[in-house]
């Protein structure tokens, strides 16, 4: 992936963010505790590839798939 950012790391990158509950299908929010805030793991284009109950569980989640994992607001 070419980038006009010279900074960001070279290979794969994932996105980590929050996400609204209510964005998520239901069968994956009827899973969730509470009001409890959701973390994605997001390819660049904005696919989500994976949820977390916490951001440093996201972070691993993307390292563990050989993704670079940065903050996105």
């Amino acid at each position: 992936m070419e980038t006009p950012y010279p900074n960001l790391p070279a290979g794969k990158i994932a996105y980590v963010r929050l996400i609204d509950r209510e964005a998520l299908p239901e069968d994956i929010s009827a899973q969730l505790p509470g009001d409890a805030p959701v973390w994605g793991v997001h390819t660049p284009d904005g696919q989500c590839l994976a949820v977390a109950r916490d951001r440093a569980t996201a972070f691993s989640v993307a390292r563990e798939n050989d993704l670079t994992p940065m903050s996105a607001h």
